[in-house]
């Protein structure tokens, strides 16, 4: 049976190194962490959501690929509840707010005894932001399209020394060197948003305005090219 999973789970599968301890947060249906067993990817693999419903999906579609007994299940905020015996967190589909509540109740993630692979929806320079503030590092960053929305999935190890600027937390160096053949487009769509955002604060003025103009202005004498 093949497994339904999504162009940007797979990106976030593709990931995850040969023979890592994987912990799922937010593993809804349980196709990602179904994925990385059946193909012999991941040594073991943690499934935790934060609702009964969604991880009873996983727990019966774990059994329907005969994965069942391969796979811990936690209800757990997060990470509050799971054990700490993981190499690699993955985590996508949320937003970034709820990204960052997750990395902030759980301090003992920032060490390098850790990976994370995140797939953010939303507000991802805010997210990239937080994340270079902690200490983080976006070693690699990856493109998906799938209809008419972009997806970055983020490698992120914890390396202190790395900042990212204002600009780059929009475009990140780790996407640069990437190199996909979606870049220019998604450099377009993010201008394009920036765009938007300037029209919609013009009125006003602020800060904000003042920022998102400065940051437009970079990415365009750059050529997206940062």
């Amino acid at each position: 049976m093949k497994i339904p999973l999504s162009h940007r789970l797979q990106a976030c599968c593709d990931l995850v190194r040969p023979g890592d301890r994987v912990a799922d947060i937010g593993c809804d249906h349980g196709y990602l962490s179904i994925h990385l067993l059946v193909n012999g990817i991941a040594a073991s693999v943690i499934a935790a959501d934060i609702n009964e419903g969604p991880l009873q999906s996983a727990v019966n579609n774990a059994e329907k690929y005969g994965v069942r007994e391969k796979i811990a299940f936690f209800l757990s905020d997060g990470v509050q509840n799971i054990p700490r015996d993981f190499d690699t967190l993955v985590c996508a589909g949320m937003g970034a707010d709820t990204m960052i509540s997750i990395l902030e109740a759980a301090p003992w993630l920032r060490s390098d005894s850790y990976r994370l692979i995140l797939q953010c929806q939303s507000k991802r320079p805010t997210l990239r932001r937080y994340l270079s503030d902690m200490g983080w590092r976006i070693t690699r960053e990856t493109l998906v399209k799938e209809g008419k929305f972009f997806y970055p999935i983020m490698e992120i190890t914890y390396e202190p020394g790395h900042p990212l600027t204002a600009v780059q937390c929009y475009i990140t160096p780790a996407l640069m060197a990437e190199n996909s053949p979606l870049l220019p487009e998604f450099v377009d769509w993010v201008t394009g948003g920036l765009q938007t955002a300037i029209k919609g604060l013009s009125a006003a003025g602020g800060e904000k305005y003042e920022e998102y103009c400065k940051i437009l202005r970079q990415l365009q004498s750059h050529g997206g090219t940062l």
